[in-house]
């Protein structure tokens, strides 16, 4: 009877074997769950602009209007495209975090199982109708048969956790394969809109060309007022005083026309305008220029001072957009910000992007809430938001819908 003591050592392992404890948590699987909820939600939000905005575009009659809305819808698809990237990367690390984990549990709860394949193929290896021919062969076999009657029925409700651990790691598989694919459809989609907002900036640069005498004008006084400022805040303030002295120059009446009878012609009396609702409301739709990580909050404190505005991480060459619609008045590179952009809303609000590597706008160019701005830097990317009222920094999270 030297079998059975051998296999009942083989299966005396397994059949104490209890589902294994709950395997530890991936390095920080919170984190990449919360990126994967905030690349959803701002992917939805993407497509929901792009198509408010395609709709938009269909409506509008004016040429210059509905390209400019076109270019804000394309922009709105590449951030959605930019957002899914990151959805699918957050389900590729969490699909391949959790698959670690089941393989290094299976690794140490098959060790039985596998000792136990062992025993099984040997005692196979030797036909019943042999055990006749020996000795106590057939007493050896009858036991070890109701042992494995009685052994099985343990052995299967003592490895379902394993079993299960085992169908969840074939679900993980293919979980990270749709992932996978998700992510080169994306990356590819994203590629085609970006070749795409490309060729139609290029478009609307030609035909600009003509009408750029003002335009070049304008980028040189915004240069020359650039330099001379002492810091970026100096410069906003002397770009707000300029937008002023342009609203109240635009609101002066126009030339009076020449009467028939000057004899008769009387003074006119100047009123002034009639007084109406306080003009504060702030620009709407208000967006984040970026999807992307807030790494610096508004009021944070960040060096010397106080944080004026959100500072957000993208991905490397990120789509930059328009926060709101308004007219530009300032592009371009600034000491220790890399390109900024500074853009005059209605009501004295003014908004500040800085940290594009590239800018795809002009000083003077009325922009539509979304219009691609630019990209953001390849290396270690931060696109900071500032908003102002009249000078006055104000938390653009309090307007962004």
């Amino acid at each position: 009877m030297r079998k059975a003591p051998f296999l009942l050592a083989m299966l005396l392992p397994v059949m104490v074997l209890t589902p294994g404890a709950a395997a530890p948590e991936p390095d920080n699987p919170a984190a990449t769950r919360a990126a994967l909820r905030a690349a959803v939600a701002e992917s939805r939000a993407a497509e929901l602009r792009s198509v408010g905005l395609e709709r938009e575009a269909e409506r509008a009659r004016d040429a210059a209007q509905r390209t400019a809305v076109e270019s804000a819808a394309l922009a709105a698809r590449i951030q959605q495209a930019e957002a899914g990237i990151a959805a699918a990367e957050a389900r590729l690390a969490l699909a391949t975090r959790e698959r670690a984990l089941l393989r290094e549990a299976l690794g140490r709860e098959q060790q039985p199982v596998v000792h136990l394949t062992a025993a099984l193929q040997q005692f196979s290896r030797r036909p019943l109708a042999l055990s006749v021919l020996r000795p106590g062969s057939v007493r050896d076999a009858v036991y070890l048969r109701a042992m494995l009657d009685s052994a099985v029925p343990q052995i299967q409700a003592r490895t379902a956790g394993l079993r299960g651990r085992l169908a969840r790691s074939r679900s993980l598989r293919a979980e990270a394969l749709a992932a996978a694919g998700q992510l080169r459809a994306q990356q590819t989609r994203l590629s085609e809109r970006r070749a795409e907002l490309a060729v139609r900036e290029t478009r609307q640069r030609l035909a600009s060309r003509a009408a750029s005498g003002t335009a070049d004008r304008e980028a040189e006084r915004a240069l020359a007022l650039a330099e001379e400022a002492r810091d970026l805040d100096t410069l906003i303030d002397e770009l707000d005083r300029a937008g002023g002295v342009r609203a109240r120059l635009a609101a002066l009446p126009g030339p009076l026309l020449r009467p028939a009878r000057p004899e008769e012609a009387r003074l006119a009396a100047v009123s002034a305008p009639a007084p109406g609702p306080a003009a504060t409301t702030p620009p709407a739709p208000y967006l984040l220029p970026v999807t992307g990580r807030t790494v610096v909050g508004f009021g944070s404190r960040r060096g010397a001072g106080e944080s004026r505005g959100l500072t957000l991480a993208p991905r490397p060459g990120a789509q930059v957009v328009a926060p709101a619609a308004g007219r530009v008045a300032f592009a371009g590179p600034y000491r220790g910000y890399g390109r900024i952009v500074i853009i005059e809303h209605a009501n004295g609000w003014t908004s500040l992007v800085t940290g594009l590597a590239r800018s795809d706008i002009a000083v003077g160019e009325q922009l539509v809430a979304g219009a691609p701005l630019g990209i953001a830097a390849q290396a270690r990317p931060e696109v900071t938001l500032e908003l102002r009222r009249e000078g006055e920094p104000v938390n653009p999270l309090r307007f962004v819908g």
